[in-house]
């Protein structure tokens, strides 16, 4: 194996695992006051231009979540998330009331 090859093999492993986004924003039923880069249209919250993944708060919000009034914002970190209803499907892990994808 030459030189190169065996640096082009070694930096392979070194590689950084690509991290995944965080949620895109979709419109949700409104609860209340729409939540922070969200308005109201009818009655759902419609996410703007600088809008983050929100869902309604059931509880304490979700690791990598913050509150706006009645929802959980997404963090920059953030995975999805959804309600609990039971246990959480494959692939995804209890964070409080919340169901949130593994990475």
């Amino acid at each position: 194996m030459t030189c190169v090859a065996a640096l082009a093999f070694a930096l392979v492993g070194l590689t950084p695992v690509a991290i995944a986004d965080p949620p895109s924003p979709q419109p949700i039923i409104k609860t209340g006051p729409c939540p922070s880069g969200y308005s109201t249209r009818g009655g759902y919250c419609a996410p703007g231009s600088t809008a983050r993944f929100a869902l309604a708060k059931q509880g304490p919000c979700p690791s990598g979540y913050s509150t706006s009034g009645d929802y959980c914002l997404a963090g920059r970190q953030a995975r999805a998330a959804l309600p609990k209803v039971g246990n959480c499907p494959s692939g995804w892990s209890t964070s409080g009331a919340y169901c949130l994808q593994q990475r």
